[in-house]
């Protein structure tokens, strides 16, 4: 789910001082009392993240780097593509190179990772846990353990056209599906909506379809998978959610066109005047909110929380995770460094210079903040409410399957019945293989 570069660039921090060298003793990766691993090790290490376009990353790094002359950081990036990324982590974990020492993980692969121990428990003490929203600490969990560092969220918004509504005397938002299709089609009644899409989110077979349709598994009630990675997607509740997005494909609420969509392309639609909602994460705020010419809706926009079969729905939980790769060498310098990364200061030095969803929840109250981006209210109340994708060991395996039912569904070449079921016995197969 955020496109995924720009959200990648939420993954950048560093505070400025005071991060004092966390003393470490035995074996690098070796398990003390207790089975907690220690660490050892200080020098260069790599950081492991998605292809950074506009430099602030680097710019984090940087200021470790001067700080820190002994034990530099560099930054490897890796494709775009979020599947991309996770096939090149796999393959440096399994190979056991040092090439990759803390990986920024989607947060939905720390269960696969530290499954297969390709990452190390971290020290849950020398982190500020506790003033982190609780959900997004939880993506960095697998079997009561801290397996990956918070340092960014994510949780998906509703964006609408404030201008149209107002003019079709619509007062609020929608907060049903019902009511959203409704308010669309006294919209497109104006003289200024002619040609207009009513709705779109993320289409495309790739990994925002997953997104997308647990999205509206979720805001109908039911869920993909339960806390033990059980598939219950052959369910009433699943079926409403999938029957919502292939109804509105065949009613016109989608356009055709979206079945192509990623994050960026849905933005593009909404800020030409092509669409009337949108569902997508916080980094295009911005972008779409520039009066420099390139966004006809700059003013005429607001989020709110997505909407559901009955009520509010429920957002997939984004977000990237810092990890420590069990392979790495100078473990003491990358656990330093993790915390450096994720601390408040840097997030708001972050949020200073591009949008994104801090883990920290006095970043959500922040005037300075809310003033640059109106967005965070409703952004913490979707993340609060949010859930997980599918958190389960072959990540990888499952959102394939989802992808190609869901995709089979919307584009009519097999019923919502069939393809749930279809999806279910794949999804229960891969669990029992497990």
């Amino acid at each position: 789910m955020k496109s995924r570069t720009i959200r990648a660039l939420q993954s950048g921090g560093a505070a400025f001082v005071g991060l004092a060298a966390l003393a470490a003793c035995g074996p690098a990766g070796a398990a003390k009392a207790g089975g907690r691993p220690t660490f050892e090790g200080r020098g260069p290490i790599t950081y492991v993240a998605g292809k950074d376009a506009s430099g602030s990353v680097q710019e984090m790094l940087d200021r470790w780097n001067e700080l820190h002359p002994s034990e530099k950081v560099t930054f490897v990036q890796l494709p775009t593509d979020p599947d991309a990324q996770r096939q090149q982590m796999i393959q440096n974990a399994q190979t056991k190179s040092d090439a990759y020492t803390v990986l920024a993980l989607d947060a939905v692969w720390t269960s696969e990772f530290a499954a297969h121990r390709w990452i190390d428990r971290l020290p849950e003490d020398r982190y500020p846990l506790s003033q982190m929203l609780k959900p997004i600490v939880e993506t960095g969990k697998y079997r009561g353990g801290l397996y990956a560092l918070p340092f960014s969220s994510d949780g998906g918004m509703l964006y609408y056209r404030t201008d149209l509504l107002k003019k079709a005397r619509i007062a609020q938002p929608p907060t049903t599906w019902a009511e959203m299709k409704a308010d669309c089609a006294k919209v497109k009644k104006l003289p200024e909506a002619r040609g207009m899409s009513c709705y779109a989110g993320q289409f495309q077979k790739y990994e925002g379809l997953t997104v997308n349709f647990a999205e509206a598994v979720n805001s109908a009630g039911g869920v993909v998978t339960d806390a033990k990675g059980t598939p219950h997607v052959d369910t009433p509740q699943a079926k409403r959610g999938l029957d919502f997005l292939v109804n509105s494909f065949k009613d016109g609420t989608i356009p055709k066109d979206a079945v192509t969509y990623q994050e960026e392309d849905g933005r593009r639609a909404f800020q030409t005047g092509k669409l009337i909602f949108l569902r997508n994460w916080p980094y295009a705020y911005p972008l779409m909110a520039k009066k420099d010419g390139s966004s006809k809706v700059a003013d005429r926009f607001r989020t709110a929380p997505l909407p559901g079969l009955n009520g509010p729905g429920a957002s997939s939980l984004g977000g990237h995770n810092l990890a420590l790769s069990a392979s790495a060498e100078n473990k003491a310098t990358a656990i330093d460094f993790m915390k450096f990364l994720s601390s408040q200061e840097i997030q708001r030095f972050t949020l200073s210079r591009a949008p994104g969803a801090p883990t920290y929840e006095a970043l959500y109250k922040d005037p300075k903040l809310i003033k640059q981006y109106p967005y965070l209210p409703t952004l913490k109340q979707s993340i609060l409410h949010a859930v997980p994708r599918p958190r389960v060991f072959q990540y990888g395996d499952v959102t394939a399957a989802i992808q190609q039912q869901v995709y089979a569904a919307m584009t009519g070449s097999t019923s919502s019945a069939q393809a749930l079921k279809d999806l279910q016995q794949t999804l229960r197969q891969q669990s029992a293989g497990e």
